[in-house]
């Protein structure tokens, strides 16, 4: 691993250290790495997503993150 990155993971390991700092950065990588492994499979069934089909899921993530938020600012 490169000095420099080494120094900025165990600068924000913080507590915990760099072990579970670069732990947790392959749990999420492997995250990613999963779930671009089902969009090719689903790709491949199903035809490509399109950047419109793309944005108007990020649209539906976005309201339903807004009403989550102003439930809960609403029961506080």
């Amino acid at each position: 691993m490169p000095r420099d990155i080494a120094e900025a993971a165990r600068a924000r390991g913080g507590p915990s250290g760099l072990s579970s700092y670069v732990a947790a950065a392959v749990a999420r990588q492997i995250e990613r790495d999963n779930l671009n492994d089902l969009i090719q499979v689903a790709e491949a069934a199903h035809g490509a997503i399109t950047e419109e089909e793309v944005q108007a899921l990020r649209d539906q993530l976005h309201q339903a993150r807004e009403q989550q938020r102003q439930s809960g600012a609403d029961a506080a």
